[in-house]
């Protein structure tokens, strides 16, 4: 803004004094307009050339670190999604679709995968619901129809039920290790959806939801998580107009006198394990994603099954030499455009500390172990599997070598494209390297950025400066040639006077 300020103010000035020398200019008989002017641009000509070549140098440097960002930027995006998308695993196969379905977990090594399961049972949750739900009056409520005149209060607590043979009701439970959760119901909010609300606030395990009917009563829907340990029940502890008690979910409570307190919710659905016969071996989970089961796999179950699926992998082999390929172009694109960056004659980043660290970074890519710990005589480098380098610094792919690689030792080669958490493996490894050069505020390209950005403003100032110089220099000038203009004016006219006085002398003789 203040660069445009001035460039603007030093242009109305030279306007305005350009316009008042052509003025002067009539009394000298010299062009003093343009005198001044060549006399302004040759007194800051060395400066003016020096900081506008700065400029452009400048310019051509921020260019080019914002090219490199980008490029690597998309390649490290670009290698990231190939590394993580899982495709280059291999990859666990299922007989059956439709009874379960085998995903191999990220950075996990899948070796000989042969097994067979059988599904008896799914995991569910418990779950319970309502009857019409009524206000002290005994009148049907709706959603938000207020149930108490006071504060009221849940109690939730999880742990292992038994059931009636329907699976309507319980007939006993064991509470778990985790401690009751107390439910507040403010008076002000005490409907259903209040209540629903409170309980769903606390994350007690429960989920609460308010249904409402045909005939607009409002119904209570409870459910906890799958799994044999988190059945739960709910009672009023605190019940002022004793509204509270029809959401109760228990077992029949005896008061000592034979009479029993029966549940005022039915239950719709029981809180049980998935049972499953891995290789013969009866196993139970308490959710239908297993992750624990079979090394290096999370299952979804979604059916029982009549007949034991097998389970079994298949390599991706195709897709590994592609991935190879792949990386080679890329890599090659990118270092087209680092090249010509810091290329040694006119790159514009030839003298940048970051750009040549990115640069050498690249290049020694090929030879860096991506698989720590590797047996001996097993490839760990892309040298390894057959990507060499050229004499002008690309890479190439020998189909040979890869092919042998795959062959011989496909387990190496997975793991370079397989997905490191922490980056310490693998072309995960790269990536991490690659995006803290970009990144990197104190030696990466952030601190280039930073630098150029700051000597641009420096620079700018500097302009502002000549330019405020120049246009002292040019009133200045124009001042003195003023006077000059004046002075050679009267002259004029006093010469003009003595000629004529002389031309009358003359013709009186």
């Amino acid at each position: 803004m203040t660069t445009t300020t001035s460039t603007t103010s030093t242009s109305t000035a030279t306007s305005a004094t350009q316009s008042l020398l052509t003025s002067l200019g009539t009394g000298s008989g010299i062009d003093t307009s343009a005198l001044v002017t060549s006399l302004v641009q040759a007194q800051f000509a060395a400066k003016t050339s020096t900081l506008t070549a700065k400029a452009e140098t400048l310019t051509k440097q921020i260019s080019g670190v914002a090219t490199l960002k980008s490029t690597v930027t998309a390649f490290a995006t670009a290698l990231e999604s190939l590394v993580k998308g899982g495709t280059l695993q291999t990859q666990p196969t299922v007989s059956d679709t439709g009874v379960l379905t085998a995903t191999a977990i990220p950075g996990a090594k899948l070796l000989a995968l042969s097994s067979t399961i059988a599904v008896g049972r799914l995991a569910t949750a418990q779950a319970a619901a309502s009857g019409a739900i009524r206000d002290k009056d005994g009148v049907v409520a709706t959603a938000t129809t207020a149930l108490s005149s006071a504060p009221a209060q849940f109690k939730i607590t999880l742990g292992t039920a038994t059931y009636a043979a329907d699976g309507t009701s319980m007939t006993d439970f064991a509470p778990g290790i985790a401690a009751a959760i107390t439910v507040d119901i403010p008076a002000a909010n005490s409907g259903p959806a209040g209540i629903a609300a409170a309980i769903n606030a606390n994350k007690a395990g429960v989920t609460a939801t308010v249904v409402t009917g045909a005939n607009g009563a409002a119904y209570l829907s409870l459910k906890g998580a799958t799994g044999t340990t988190q059945a739960f029940t709910l009672e009023a502890t605190t019940d002022p107009d004793g509204t509270m008690a029809q959401f109760r979910v228990m077992p029949p409570l005896d008061d000592g006198n034979g009479n029993t307190a029966p549940a005022t919710t039915n239950l719709t659905s029981k809180a049980l394990n998935a049972q499953l016969t891995v290789d013969g071996i009866a196993v139970e989970r308490a959710g239908n994603t297993v992750g624990d089961l079979v090394a290096g796999v999370k299952l979804q179950l979604s059916k029982i099954s009549a007949i034991p699926v097998t389970l079994g992998a298949t390599r991706p082999t195709d897709g590994l030499t592609q991935a190879v390929n792949d990386f080679v172009e890329t890599y090659n694109q990118v270092l087209a455009v680092i090249t010509e960056q810091t290329n040694a004659v006119d790159g514009p980043l030839r003298a940048d500390p970051a750009a040549k660290s990115l640069l050498k970074s690249l290049q020694g890519i090929t030879l860096k172990s991506l698989v720590p710990g590797s047996a001996a005589g097993s490839p760990a480098t892309l040298s390894a599997i057959g990507v060499t380098t050229n004499r002008d610094g690309t890479l190439a792919v020998s189909s040979a070598r890869l092919t042998s690689a795959l062959a011989t030792d496909p387990d190496a080669v997975e793991a370079m494209f397989a997905y490191s958490a922490d980056s310490s493996a693998g072309l995960s490894a790269v990536l991490k390297t690659l995006s803290t050069e970009v990144a990197n505020t104190t030696y990466g390209l952030g601190a280039s950025t930073a630098r150029y950005a700051k000597a641009q403003t420096l620079l700018a100032t500097d302009q502002v400066k000549v330019a405020d110089q120049s246009t002292s220099l040019t009133t200045r000038l124009t001042k003195q040639y003023a006077s000059m203009n004046a002075a050679v004016s009267a002259y004029k006219s006093t010469q003009a006077y003595i000629e004529q006085q002389v031309a009358i002398w003359t013709k009186s003789n």
